[in-house]
């Protein structure tokens, strides 16, 4: 599904943002659209936010697809 190859996307930048932060104490996000309070960066990390939810959703999700289902008889 296209949505969750998005919000994987959304959900790696996050991710990798988040660790430049840690490591370096470098906001990438915000460095790119004009600082953390930028409309745009307050924008992205809204997405980011929505996209890990997302994911959480799918998560559970694709773990009740795989599990075997009783058979009828």
């Amino acid at each position: 599904m296209m949505l969750d190859k998005l919000a994987m996307t959304l959900v790696i930048i996050g991710a990798l943002n988040w660790g430049s932060i840690g490591l370096f104490g470098f906001d990438f996000v915000g460095f790119l659209f004009g600082g953390q309070m930028a409309a745009l960066s307050r924008v992205i990390f809204a997405l980011v936010g929505l996209a890990g939810l997302w994911r959480i959703i799918a998560m559970f999700r694709d773990s009740e697809s795989s599990e075997p289902r009783p058979h009828m008889a």
